[in-house]
């Protein structure tokens, strides 16, 4: 079997693996990065909002921009509105995806498209298979694991749950172009809500929730009753287009460094446990995930990486720790759930 070393291995090739394949290759790191999938970015699984700021910070282009929106509209059961600025862009998150790799892959990343990474090893060794069915050894010194919600990496280090929900998503015609993505409360969607967010022409239409036993219907039957909700109201029409579902965590890690493993993104929980947001913290993490994997490999210290867990959590941690202990409340008191909403 083929061993192939390097100094850091990155298993995921989203926004947060390879972020941290830019901030470790462009310090010269020899880099190597597994993605399962044969094309990075597809299927897309997200409902593909970014804050505003996010693009002039990644100094990207705006290639894989859609539109602006303003705001941000939350839809209360009795048809109400609230309305929130929230400045950003819909964006193509396919395109989105794969501009982060350019760029990694112009600082020196390597990329293996259609490669599973399939064990850790008791000397932390990597066996992965390609599309052809080989299959190789990767010898690295640091691994980042950025593999997604349900991320292998994550159980390779034993892990705590990240409690994960369904979510599915239609792409449908919008009738009338919009300039604010929109949220929906529902007591039928338990602890989760449901959105429409414009995509020029078109628009992501999409359901989360928790899953509950005492709720006879399934997510993709309370998302065609919404959709025919939408479209009664004249905020879409005709059959959907195409459609994804995934998983969404909804609570962080209290760490994320077990020994020479970083975890980023999802994979972590870097992801907000209310609202589903998670391609910031996951373009930021990813690059704190990066440094950090430098700094020890340059310093020949394992224990510096203990600094990318202090660092993610003090910019994030109090957030979304927060955020979950708000979630757990609101799952609690769910019957309670006009009071909850006020």
């Amino acid at each position: 079997m083929k061993s192939i070393t390097c100094d850091i291995l990155i298993i995921g090739a989203g926004p947060a693996g390879s972020s941290a394949a830019m901030a470790a290759a462009e310090k010269g790191m020899d880099v190597l990065v597994v993605e399962q999938r044969s094309e990075i970015g597809v299927p897309v699984q997200c409902a593909e909002y970014i804050p505003a700021p996010l693009v002039g910070q990644l100094k990207l282009g705006t290639g894989f921009v859609v539109q602006k929106v303003s705001k941000m509209r939350t839809i209360l059961p009795n048809g109400s509105a609230r309305d929130m600025a929230a400045p950003g862009f819909m964006i193509h998150r396919d395109r989105f995806d794969q501009a982060l790799a350019k760029e990694a892959r112009k600082r020196g990343a390597e990329f293996f498209l259609s490669t599973k990474a399939l064990a850790l090893t008791d000397d932390r060794h990597v066996v992965i298979k390609n599309e052809a069915g080989e299959t190789s050894f990767i010898c690295p010194r640091i691994i980042i694991g950025a593999d997604g919600p349900r991320s292998k990496t994550a159980l390779w280090c034993s892990a705590p749950d990240r409690n994960l929900f369904p979510a599915a998503q239609y792409h449908m015609a919008l009738c009338s172009p919009m300039n604010h993505t929109e949220i929906y409360l529902s007591p039928r969607f338990y602890g989760g809500y449901a959105w429409l967010f414009p995509k020029g022409d078109n628009a992501n239409v999409g359901l989360g929730l928790r899953r509950n036993g005492s709720n006879p219907y399934s997510i993709h039957a309370l998302l065609g009753e919404f959709m025919e909700q939408l479209k009664k109201e004249g905020k879409i029409k005709g059959d959907p287009f195409g459609s994804t579902a995934g998983w969404i965590p909804t609570k962080p890690l209290e760490k994320a460094v077990y020994g020479n493993i970083l975890l980023a993104g999802d994979a972590a929980g870097h992801t907000h446990p209310i609202t589903g947001a998670g391609i910031f913290t996951a373009v930021s993490c990813g690059r704190m995930a990066g440094s950090w994997a430098v700094d020890a490999i340059i310093k020949d210290d394992l224990g510096i990486l203990a600094g990318y867990d202090d660092e993610w959590q003090d910019l994030f941690g109090h957030t979304l720790n927060r955020a979950h202990e708000k979630r757990q409340v609101m799952e609690r008191e769910w019957d309670r759930f006009d009071q909850i909403i006020k």
